[in-house]
């Protein structure tokens, strides 16, 4: 059976996650879930995206996630690159995809979409058809991503996320970086910092010291090496961060 993921904004501190949790095993009692993170931002559609990209390619394809956030929006069913996806209809999933789902799926509201959408995850893994479970949709909200840009001289990007740990990580990609630092020096400017060099780990700097490296997704993070690089250097969500190239 299809693992099913329940990632939300509920918090911990409630009776969200159990009831949406009841609703599921009811229908399945021997379905697997795993909590990806029930502290995402309130309505924070941004650091939803974040955590679900971050990590949904990392469960077995045909694996089930499901979202718990605004679910007045209507809830529907994608499939993005061979897993499905039951999310509201916030725009999230503009968000996680890389373009268009192949499949999208409106699921009925019989007065508890939230619940409703919850067991439709669960029969889904238990092998319904996506197609018995609503009508195709064809009219969802889209956000356009922001890119970093990159050009011969630089790479002009943006803080995406800070982390628990107050790291800074952007969307500068490392296969932009390594085409264009090819046998050339640079400067990655942040803050009041400009360093000559991105690290393989952040160790390679004393504590309280900057440091650049990019994480297993190939993004660019940026910080103070056992320090709170948010709060030590002034920057957070949209910060700027620059990479120039030496002619």
């Amino acid at each position: 059976m299809p693992l099913v993921t329940f990632t939300s904004d509920f918090g911990n501190s409630d009776h969200y996650v159990a009831f949406v949790k009841a609703a599921m095993l009811k229908v399945s009692p021997s379905q697997q879930i795993v909590d990806i993170s029930h502290n995402i931002a309130p309505f924070d559609i941004s650091h939803m995206a974040f955590v679900l990209n971050s990590v949904f390619r990392e469960f077995p394809e045909g694996s089930i996630h499901f979202v718990g956030q605004d679910d007045e929006a209507g809830y529907f069913i994608a499939w993005v690159e061979g897993h499905y996806f039951v999310v509201p209809n916030t725009g999230i999933i503009s968000l996680v995809a890389e373009r268009r789902p192949d499949l999208m799926i409106a699921l009925p509201d019989s007065g508890s979409a939230l619940k409703d959408a919850a067991i439709a995850a669960v029969k889904l893994a238990e092998g319904a058809t996506v197609e018995s479970l609503g009508e195709p949709l064809t009219n969802y909200k889209e956000f356009a991503r922001r890119k970093a840009r990159a050009t011969k001289k630089e790479i002009s990007g943006h803080v995406i996320r800070v982390d628990h740990f107050g790291n800074l990580i952007t969307n500068i990609e490392k296969t932009d970086f390594d085409i264009l630092s090819r046998d050339r020096n640079y400067a990655v400017i942040f803050s009041r910092e400009k360093l000559a060099k991105v690290n393989a780990k952040m160790n390679e700097v004393d504590p309280g010291d900057a440091f650049a490296k990019f994480d297993d997704m190939g993004r660019l993070v940026i910080g103070i090496y056992q320090g709170n690089g948010a709060q030590l250097l002034g920057l957070s969500f949209d910060s700027a961060v620059v990479i120039n190239f030496e002619e």
